[in-house]
């Protein structure tokens, strides 16, 4: 049986934790930010939970 590759682009953009949970970045964090107020920049520097339905398909992508 062939070794499962991962997906590259999956595994650049998602981080699974310990206890596998799906981590991603937040969006509207790249440009156009002058527009937005200080919490919520400050929020955007946080990583977000997936689903788990989600999260799920994610693992599958990387292997799981």
């Amino acid at each position: 049986m062939q070794k499962l590759k991962i997906r590259k682009s999956v595994s650049k953009r998602f981080r699974v934790t310990k206890n596998g949970k799906v981590l991603h970045r937040s969006s509207f964090k790249g440009h156009l930010r002058s527009a937005k107020s200080a919490t919520q920049k400050r929020r955007y520097k946080k990583l977000k939970l997936l689903t788990t339905r989600r999260a799920r398909k994610i693992k599958m992508a990387l292997g799981l």
